[in-house]
């Protein structure tokens, strides 16, 4: 007789959660990248944004249809550590970047570097340091193949 799966962890919520984030630059940046508040626009650029747009899509189109997958499976396990390592890299580059977002949320928080970028760069990091939580909260539910088990 099989074995009952394992419910889904609460923790999963991690795949759409990316996916609120990301589609939103994802959309705009495939119709109207030109559109996007971002400095110095150039056609390369634009180009460039429209490729890495259609990344987040196919991204966010996977996210989504991991979310309701079993924790233990092999490839929802590899998307989340691709996905901690894309949002890890896009926080340390979006901390490190130059103000590339013409807007301010007052002198009170410039004065704490409090911008769109470290805002943007936040943001990303939270949701890198969500997916090594799921990764480590859902470890138990993957079956060890080294024992047979």
């Amino acid at each position: 007789m099989s074995q009952p799966m394992p419910p889904r962890s609460p923790l999963s919520i991690v795949f759409i959660l990316h996916c609120m984030v990301e589609m939103p630059l994802a959309i705009q940046g495939i119709w109207n990248p030109a559109s996007l508040p971002f400095l110095q626009l150039t056609n390369t650029t634009l180009v460039l944004m429209k490729l890495y747009s259609l990344l987040l899509l196919g991204s966010c189109a996977t996210s989504f249809l991991c979310y309701g997958l079993p924790d233990f499976l092999p490839g929802k396990r590899a998307l989340a550590i691709g996905l901690c390592i894309y949002h890890s890299a896009c926080s340390t580059v979006l901390y490190q970047a130059p103000r590339i977002i013409p807007h301010s949320f007052g002198t009170l928080a410039e004065g704490y570097n409090i911008i769109p970028e470290t805002v943007w760069g936040t943001v990303h990091g939270i949701l890198g340091l969500s997916m090594v939580l799921w990764w480590q909260f859902t470890l138990s539910q993957t079956p060890s193949l080294a024992t047979g088990k």
